[in-house]
């Protein structure tokens, strides 16, 4: 056990998040095996409020660009405090998203707000964006473990996903994750992730 934890942690502190991808394809049953691991995640009354969109279709990951490039746009002008975009800038972000063309897979994540009944009646769900959020993180982890890389995206507002995908009143969208391969090269932040000293207590 020791080793195994050991391992794994090894394994899952090399994975980064990547803004730089190419476009080569690979098997979609990787995609598949990624989303039913994120699926295994625990959620409130074992609700399991989410929908995972998958896109490849050029012309829609084209539409989604130019709708989050012009939230973004707006947010890096206008929204952004001059804090905020002063911590943004070890990142070396902007508000150009090439990637949701290149990668290519985009994974959209909705959270459902309430389930819809047969008889189109509302049903309550719980712990919404706590039970997502779990899933993300194990949507991401298995994403890593197969070879692959992704980018947590979220322009904001993101309801032009809900728009651009045509989902049901009952879904919200959540994150975004470009999927695929890394370019050659690469070029991640020189940046260093927090001691266990400084994110945990043990009593």
């Amino acid at each position: 056990m020791m080793e195994r934890s050991q391992e794994w942690f090894e394994k899952m502190d090399k994975r980064r998040s990547i803004r730089e991808f190419t476009d080569e394809s690979f098997p979609i049953e990787i995609l598949e095996n990624a989303i039913q691991t994120a699926s295994t995640a625990p959620s409130g009354a074992h609700k399991q409020p989410w929908t995972f969109c998958a896109i490849t279709d050029p012309d829609l990951k084209k539409r989604i660009r130019i709708a989050a490039e012009a939230e973004e746009k707006d947010s890096y002008e206008r929204r952004m405090s001059k804090s905020w975009l002063k911590d943004l800038e070890p990142m070396g972000t902007d508000m150009y998203k090439p990637f949701l063309e290149i990668a290519p897979w985009i994974i959209v994540i909705f959270k459902k707000v309430y389930d819809i009944g047969e008889e189109q009646d509302t049903k309550r769900n719980y712990y919404v964006n706590e039970s997502v959020g779990i899933a993300a993180g194990m949507l991401i982890t298995a994403i890593h473990q197969a070879g692959l890389v992704t980018l947590t995206h979220t322009p904001s507002p993101m309801q032009f996903l809900h728009t651009i995908l045509d989902r049901p009143e009952n879904e919200r969208p959540y994150l975004l994750l470009p999927v695929g391969y890394p370019a050659s090269p690469c070029y991640v932040p020189n940046i260093k992730r927090k001691e266990l000293k400084d994110i945990a207590v043990f009593y």
